[in-house]
This record gives structure tokens, sequence and C-alpha cells, in this order.
């Protein structure tokens, strides 16, 4: 039986198969546990050691094994956990540990994970930041985070160089030589007189082991804490959805021996950080960089290296089905998306095209540690515009009303997770903490959905203003400030244009003066965003923009007008 054909997975056979798994124990078993005062029936008992021993305890399992692929360069797992280790006993011997955060602003290298594992294994804060980021908003996450010393790249190390003294930091150059290095990646580890071994010092599952940034509808990005007790439970939880589609559906392979997967992602982010990387390192799947996306080359890489994962957002996943030549996914079991909802039709080529490799798609936040739902096989087909189910066995769904009450199976409202993963709070935000949370734990996710009967889940709409292009977060409150800097503009309305394969563009209707320069207007923002949240079309409006009842403007109206008429200046994204 192929992929495209296999029947759905109904609730007692999911109930069951769930069962199955957890009766079998380790690594699998759960307890009941209370976090920060909320009460879980499941947590991983596996959880209550540190991501660093997690991490160890799978390197001894997998050390041989090949991890890392990045041109001619290829590295096993215990290769990158020794050199992850020197680093880590270096960044001790700066004062870094526990209590301090370490920065992380480059490309995806080998070096970066070498850094993300030596900075954990340290005890210290990783802050993996947006390399996508300009100068202004490098500078914005290094002042919140704190953190002294920051692993970079050239291109970044150029951007951050004008605060490298009044904040105090000191420059690892991670690969190449870099503008203000203080040292050098390359060195420290070539450096014998500093140990392998891992740090000994204990450290609390319930401390914080990431901070990462998140696009928020306030206008500037939050700073996600994630601890090593989250994320533990959310890679385990993939891990453990795996393990019941064998015992549910185990004429479908999606399990391969000798498994890999193309790093198609950006690891600042959470999903190719968490769903790619970690659970990659976890599960002994070799890993293969690439130094940008190019669909022709993921193709090849895919045939050469015989990966059988392929995870991205849906505009990467739509372009591999396309460029691929025939016999070049052959070794492929799955493709994945997550990041954004993935076009219908999309996953109807997939199917057409490649029967035999599943369809999959997962969604999840920052704050969740990317853990939320996933839906895969048969499910897929006859629920194509959902999301899925929750991930189990840790993790709940449910749509609460707007008076915080629980809603039942089949009614609208805002979509909130409850799981062990999710961020303990926002740094330095206790009060965007509060709002973020009702009682009990229920993370409120800002989207709008409802779940069914059989518990998969269909967003339909956002109640944060946000716009999701490719993948990647925009916040419409950050662009409007950006596009208000400009001499002449009065009214600003920044919001999403459908897009047939970014999902969404970002779009801008302005009001002023009739002399602001509208490819001036988008230059400015490029000088002041990074890429993926400048505008690409942009509308004048004759008169004021239009308003709601509350005196708002009514961004509704402002996108069905837009719809109807094309827009005053368009450049990029297509």
């Amino acid at each position: 039986m192929d992929a495209a054909s296999a029947p759905p997975i109904t609730s007692e056979e999911l109930a069951a198969g769930v069962e199955k798994v957890l009766a079998a124990g380790a690594p699998f078993a759960v307890q009941p546990m209370t976090i920060r005062g909320v009460d879980y029936p499941a947590v991983f008992s596996l959880s209550q050691m540190s991501l660093r021993e997690v991490l160890a305890m799978k390197t001894m399992e997998n050390k041989d094994k090949p991890l890392i692929v990045y041109g001619d360069e290829r590295y096993t797992t215990g290769e990158v956990w020794a050199r992850a280790m020197r680093f880590a006993n270096w960044l001790k011997g700066q004062g870094a540990g526990q209590g301090k955060r370490v920065a992380i602003a480059m490309r995806n290298y080998p070096e970066w994970c070498v850094a993300y594992l030596g900075i954990i294994a340290s005890g210290a804060t990783v802050v993996p930041l947006n390399a996508w980021w300009q100068a202004d908003e490098l500078r914005y996450g290094m002042e919140k985070s704190d953190a002294k010393i920051v692993v970079v790249d050239a291109k970044r190390a150029d951007m951050i160089l004008p605060c490298k003294e009044e904040f105090g930091l000191t420059f690892v150059a991670g690969r190449e030589e870099t503008a203000g290095q203080d040292f050098r990646m390359h060195d420290i580890l070539a450096d014998d007189s500093i140990p392998m071994d891992m740090p000994q010092d204990p450290i609390d599952p319930d401390s914080d082991y990431c901070l990462l940034f998140t696009s928020g509808s306030t206008g500037k990005p939050k700073g996600a804490l994630l601890t090593h007790r989250g994320v533990v439970n959310a890679v385990l939880s993939w891990s453990f959805t795996l393990a019941v589609f064998g015992v549910v559906r185990p004429e479908i392979e999606l399990s391969p021996e000798n498994p890999g997967a193309l790093v198609a992602l950006p690891l600042f982010h959470v999903t190719g950080l968490h769903s790619i990387f970690l659970l990659g390192y976890l599960s002994g799947r070799k890993l293969v960089f690439t130094y940008r996306w190019d669909p022709e080359e993921a193709a090849a890489l895919t045939e050469k290296e015989k990966l059988t994962h392929f995870l991205g957002v849906p505009t990467q996943a739509y372009d591999l089905i396309k460029a691929a030549k025939p016999g070049q996914l052959d070794t492929l079991v799955d493709i994945g998306t997550g990041g954004a909802k993935r076009p219908e039709a999309q996953v109807d080529l997939q199917r057409e095209m490649y029967p035999e490799i599943s369809a999959s798609s997962g969604y999840g936040l920052t704050e969740t540690n990317a853990l939320g739902s996933h839906i895969a096989l048969g499910d897929y087909k006859k629920y194509p515009s959902s999301t899925g189910r929750a991930v189990p066995p840790v993790t709940e769904v449910a749509a609460f009303s707007e008076d915080g009450k629980r809603l039942p199976d089949g009614e609208t409202g805002e979509v909130c997770i409850k799981s062990p993963a999710t961020m303990r709070g926002y740094h330095e935000n206790e009060e965007a903490t509060r709002e973020a949370f009702h009682p009990d734990g229920w993370f409120r996710t800002g989207d709008v959905g409802n779940i069914n009967a059989e518990g998969f889940i269909t967003i339909t709409d956002r109640l944060k203003d946000m716009i999701i292009r490719g993948g990647e977060n925009v916040s419409c409150l950050e662009v409007e400030n950006v596009l208000h800097e400009v001499e002449g503009v009065d009214e600003v309305a920044v919001f999403g244009v459908p897009h047939e394969s970014l999902g969404e563009v970002v779009g801008a209707a302005i009001y002023g003066k009739d002399t602001v320069d509208l490819e001036k207007l988008q230059d400015h923002a490029k000088s002041r965003l990074a890429p993926f949240k400048v505008p690409t079309r942009i509308w004048r409006s004759p008169t004021m923009l239009p308003r709601g009842t509350t005196g708002k403007i009514d961004k509704k109206v402002i996108r069905t007008v837009t719809s109807e008429n094309p827009p005053h200046f368009q450049r990029g994204d297509d």
C-alpha cells in the first residue's frame, strides 16, 4: 500500500496505538507532573533530565553514525559532540554557564550546530538570532537578550559591530574571518589544552535552555523562554507519533533504516531547530545542509545522499516536487510542511506525482517548541484543510470562547494548547505572559478555529494582526511603524495579500502627501527590515483610510478594496 491510498486513522485506532506504545515504557514512559503550578496528566519521564543529558545519552547510541553533511564535509554524531564539548568548556572558561546567555548570529553552517550544542552543554541559555534581520533588529536582539558572547558569520558581524563596544560583546568567528573577531571557532576547536569531556555541573530541567525571538502583534519581537523540560517533551512527542504510526499503519514505512533529511529551513527558527536538527540528532538521522534554498540542488542531494525525509515551508515542498527529475525522490518516505497552511492543490499534486510519498503537515508555535498538531497519510486526504490532531501523548488542543471558557466540539473560538512543552513566559514581559495564558496552563495561540468530534483542528482566522509569508511571521504593526518614518506618510495599513506559492505577501495601503515616492518608501523599508517583512504591493489611498465603529482602521474593508484594484506600486515576490 502506498501513502496516498492509506485509509484515515480513526479515533479508536489512534487511542489503541497510543496505549500500546505507552505500555512499552521507556523511552516513552509518562507520568503526571505539576510544572510552574500547572497540573499535567502526562509528561515524559525522560524530561526529568536536562536536554544536555538526553543528548549525551543519544550520542552514545549514534556516535558512529553520520550526522552533518555540508558540501564535501562529513561529520559523525560523535565528532560533532566532541567539538561541541570543547566549545562548552571554552565557554565556561570565559565565564559562560548557568544564568548566562550566549547568542548565535549566523547562517546555517556545521559550526552553528557545534555552537548550539556547546552552549547547551555549558549550562548557558542559547539565543539564536534571526540571520535575516537587519542591523537595527540584530541590535534589538542583542540588547534584549543581554548575551555577552556571540558566535557570528561575516555578514552578521558587520551589522552587529557598531554596538559591540557599547554592549561589551565578545565576537567568536563561526566559520570565516569576521570584522571585530576576538576568537575563532576553528582555533578553539583545535586547542588540545581544552578538554572534550561534558561539563558535569547539574542543570535544572525547568531552567531556560533557549531564548527564541518571535514576531508579535505588538510590533517588536518577543523573546520566548523555552526550558529543557519543554524541548525534551516536544522532541519525544514527534518520535512517539512515528512509533504510533508504526503500530497503526505498519504497512506504511515512515521510519526506514539509515534515515536522512535535508536541512532546508534556517536553524534560528523553531521548526528547523527542533523538528529537523534536534529530532534528527536524537533519532540518528543524517542531516544534509545547503548554502541556500535551491530546489534543483535539493532534489539532486536527495538522490545522492538517499534522503528519506523532507520538511520545509509549503513553498519549498512545492518547488521540490516540481524541480525533481525522475528517480531523484525515490528514497523519500515523507514530505512534510510547517510554518503555514499548505494549499490543497499542492498536496493533490504531490499525491498525483508521488503517491508513494506521504504528505504531512504540522502546526505549532515558537512558544510551544513547535509542538501542537500533526496530520499525515489518509487523514490528510480526508481533512485537507485541517492541521491535524493534537500530537499525543502530552499535548491537548481546544477552542476557547472570548471569556476563557472551553468550547464543545465543532464550535469556533481561539485555538489554545496545553502542553509541558509550552514556554515558561516572555522575557522581561510579565504583562504579555499573563495575556498569553488562560488558567490551568492553556496557551492562547491567537488563531481562530474549531476541533471536530474526531479531534481534527481547522484554523479559520487569526486574532493577531500578523502575516504569514512563506512560513515567516510578519508583525503588521512593526512594518507600519517603519513606513510611518517616511515624511509625508500620514496613515498606513499593512496586511496580507494572497499569493499562490508563499501563501501571503506583505501589502500596504498609505494615505498622505502626493509627493511620497512609493519606490523610495519600499527602499526605506528594505533598509530597516528583514527582506521578508518588506511590502511588495503598495496602494495609495486618495482619502483617509476607512475606519470601523471603534475608530480603528478597518483592514477588512481595505483588503476587499485592494483585491479589486491593482497596486500603485509592485516590486518583488514574482
